[in-house]
């Protein structure tokens, strides 16, 4: 598939990276906010948008649960992106002369240890990719950034060290998604539908719902409930199951968990990423 695809951040990102990864014959189209990805999708401006759900070791990236349902888009793909940090500096300096790194809050944790050894302070920037875009910008040679190996590549620094995570598991989960689902393909891996719905208010209505899936030999992955309009009585719940709805324990699942809802609408059908298996 040709045209562009849509992330949040600037060049460089992790969100970038998984573009480059998961669709590199397509044209990686920066944004400033989860919002402006998903109307480059709707106008027009892009064919696909590239959207973080979840880390390994942050749970869910804030916003993206409320965005998607009323988003209008489709998920079409799943990505995975292990988030490998490096520190990066201009040309010719080297770790000795790095005093301060900046990166994004979550990103400075994640590599305690290794800024410990070299007795390197942590200053927290709005985006890492954009740190290291700023370095290269005003030319700070005392300075350095946590971030992406192709934010090294873009904005001409050298990498000083690679991979200096504390842990080995850091993962972001990414949602590919589209104006139009598909629900012609099924995957070498298996086939995950993800949905949103509400439950009616009746006693022991969620319990019930679930107990199609469970009865009819359904795997749910994820299940995760959040508030809506603010609202401590108005719950929606996002979850992911194993399987697809034309499958005859989907169907029977989702014709049970209909019964006791009063909103349901499924966000899309697609392959499950083999880093799954």
């Amino acid at each position: 598939m040709t045209g562009r695809i849509a992330f949040q951040g600037e060049p460089g990102a992790y969100s970038h990276q998984a573009c480059r990864d998961a669709r590199p014959e397509m044209e990686p189209l920066p944004c400033r906010t989860f919002e402006e990805v998903i109307t480059a999708v709707t106008s027009g401006a892009a064919e696909l948008a590239m959207l973080p759900v979840e880390n390994t070791t942050y749970g869910r990236v804030a916003d993206i649960h409320r965005l998607l349902p009323e988003s209008g888009l489709y998920i079409v793909d799943e990505a995975f992106v292990r988030v490998h940090i490096s520190l990066m500096a201009l040309p010719g300096v080297a770790i000795e002369d790095i005093k301060t790194v900046r990166a994004h809050l979550v990103l400075i944790p994640q590599c305690a240890s290794f800024l410990a050894r070299y007795g390197i302070r942590g200053e927290a920037a709005a985006d890492s990719a954009g740190a290291a875009a700023d370095i290269a910008a005003k030319g700070e040679r005392t300075v350095g950034a946590l971030a992406s190996d192709l934010a090294a590549e873009i904005y001409g620094l050298n990498i000083l060290a690679r991979h200096i995570e504390d842990h080995a598991h850091n993962t972001t989960r990414f949602l590919i998604m589209s104006r139009a689902p598909n629900h012609d393909r099924r995957g070498s891996h298996g086939m995950m539908t993800t949905f949103v719905f509400q439950v009616r208010n009746i006693p022991a209505a969620l319990y019930k719902a679930m107990g199609g899936f469970a009865t009819n030999g359904v795997n749910m992955t994820k299940l995760e409930s959040y508030m809506v309009d603010g609202s401590f009585t108005a719950t929606q719940f996002y979850a992911d199951i194993e399987g697809h709805p034309e499958d005859e324990n989907v169907r029977r699942a989702l014709e049970e968990l209909d019964y006791f809802t009063s909103y349901l609408r499924v966000l899309g059908t697609y392959p499950a990423d083999k880093v799954r298996d």
